[in-house]
């Protein structure tokens, strides 16, 4: 009969008292997501949904980048402003009713200056109209598995309410961006960008002042509502290692009775240096670990009825796992499969699952492959296998 077996390939030394990972915010809301796997590695009601502000529009630059890569939209293409579009408030990108803006334009508005005016323009021109708009970002966060965000506009402003997003939900958004439209992930480490309002230029700086503040920060984007507070989903890669965080519900009483100005001016400094301090510990607190390369051998598995006893096994890919360093000297890894696998078995199907477990770790599960194919044994060799399995049944009575 089968069993599951459980083969445990690497077995560290085992601590007496689970790691902590020294991280802490003052914000609501705050995740960190290592890039690679997309593993939670700390989370603080980040799972939860909260107002997005700006950091929505994040969504509404997916739509424009999946329509960029698969060629329905070139950079190069120009879109209407309209009048809507200009009367838009919040943050500008400074459009003007009657003007064509190119794509790439739009896309540095958007990401450089927050421009609601701009998401606007790329809204009525991908969905025909807002609501139009609207119902693609919702149908496509649901494409993506973002299970807790719900959009009523492109921008993220507070009026009409109901958008929500969790730290979750933005952390694998960013990531998603990141990976899967590489080409275009530069727009958001662009420090500036310059337009002309009456003829006169206009130079806005990156609301996102990360960038600045944290070495390998390259992205992605800032947010502001009263309801919101300060927030930021951030990117930076270190030795090779790249880190999402999102913060959200930074707030600064002490601000309250400065000017509306003041206090965007010295939020956005403090909300920079939040970020780069939380980047900073996580970095510090958690590493990646190499287990396997590509097409390294993982384990054997035994193999019933086969033309061999054991057929080797891969996970095809590399596998790594972001951990915290004092929970690194915890951690098991172990193969899990059938046992015995039953012949035929080819090369390349997946047999077996590698689990790897720690103190304050989530745990991760990996699919593993069979590294050769295993062809029935013969008839000859039937025969005796069934002669074995008869006479091993007599003992057994």
């Amino acid at each position: 009969m089968p069993r599951l077996c459980f083969f445990v390939i690497a077995l560290m030394a085992f601590g007496l008292a689970p790691a902590r990972a020294a991280m802490n915010t003052s914000a609501e809301h705050a995740l960190v997501m290592d890039g690679e796997s997309g593993q939670v590695l700390w989370s603080k009601d980040g799972f939860a949904p909260m107002p997005p502000a700006s950091m929505s529009k994040l969504m509404t630059l997916e739509l424009l980048f999946q329509r960029l890569k698969d060629g329905r939209v070139k950079l190069t293409d120009t879109f209407p402003v309209s009048e809507a579009a200009w009367r838009t408030g919040g943050s500008k990108g400074f459009v003007r009713v009657g003007d064509r803006l190119t794509v790439e334009d739009l896309i540095q508005r958007i990401i450089v200056a927050s421009g609601n005016d701009a998401c606007v323009v790329v809204a009525e021109s991908l969905g025909g109209t807002l609501d139009g708009f609207v119902d693609m970002m919702n149908k496509r966060a649901r494409e993506l598995g973002l299970r807790s965000s719900h959009f009523v506009n492109p921008d993220g402003l507070p009026d009409p309410p109901g958008q929500l997003m969790s730290p979750f939900d933005l952390a694998t958004l960013a990531r998603h961006l990141i990976y899967d439209y590489p080409q275009y992930y530069h727009f958001f480490s662009e420090r500036s960008y310059t337009t002309t309002d009456q003829g006169k230029p206009i130079t806005q700086p990156n609301r996102n002042t990360v960038l600045d503040k944290f070495s390998g920060a390259d992205g992605l984007k800032t947010g502001y509502t009263d309801a919101a507070g300060f927030s930021v989903t951030a990117s930076a890669v270190q030795n090779g290692h790249r880190l999402i965080l999102v913060l959200g519900g930074l707030r600064y009483p002490d601000l309250a009775k400065a000017s509306v100005m003041t206090q965007e001016w010295f939020g956005e400094i403090r909300r920079g240096e939040e970020a780069a301090r939380v980047l900073a510990m996580a970095f510090r607190e958690f590493r990646s670990y190499q287990l396997f390369k590509a097409n390294e051998i993982a384990g054997a598995a035994q193999v019933w009825g086969g033309a061999k006893r054991t057929v080797a096994l891969t996970t095809l890919r590399p596998v790594a796992v972001t951990m915290q360093v004092d929970s690194r000297p915890n951690m098991v890894v172990t193969l899990n499969y059938n046992a015995p696998l039953q012949a035929p078995i080819a090369q390349g199907e997946q047999v077996a699952t590698l689990s790897v477990t720690a103190p304050d770790f989530p745990g991760l599960t990996v699919p593993v492959y069979a590294a050769e194919s295993v062809p029935r044994e013969g008839i000859f060799g039937r025969m005796m296998t069934g002669l074995r399995a008869l006479i091993l049944r007599l003992r057994s009575q």
